[in-house]
């Protein structure tokens, strides 16, 4: 992989897409190299950059199969499991808590009492 074409921020030519842009079109990288780079500069801090990739080498997106669609909804069922309580807790437990809300936050009123 050779030097990139860096663009600014907006200015890309036509043919270059990110992953999102790409996704939004049904379309996946599928296996390209990063084609390019956009740059949108910030103060005091370094550009915040995008990857570009070229849409005529893109590829379609992968079709979700009923084994694909159990296998997210089992993970999506695990994240909502309270690892302290072992309760669905009806929600996807927030990684910032670790658990869900009562565990991490027991009422004081049960403590005193």
């Amino acid at each position: 992989m050779g030097v990139l074409p860096v663009y600014r921020w907006r200015l890309a030519p036509v043919g270059y897409a990110t992953r999102r842009q790409l996704r939004a079109r049904g379309l996946r990288p599928g296996g390209q190299e990063v084609a390019a780079q956009l740059e949108r500069p910030r103060r005091r801090r370094g550009p915040l950059v995008a990857y570009l990739y070229r849409v005529d080498l893109a590829k379609p997106v992968r079709p979700m199969t009923p084994a694909r669609w159990a296998a997210l909804a089992k993970a999506n069922t695990a994240r909502r499991i309270c690892p302290q309580c072992r309760t669905d807790a009806g929600y996807v437990i927030p990684t910032s808590l670790g658990t869900c809300v009562p565990c991490a936050f027991p009422s004081t009123s049960l403590r005193s009492a």
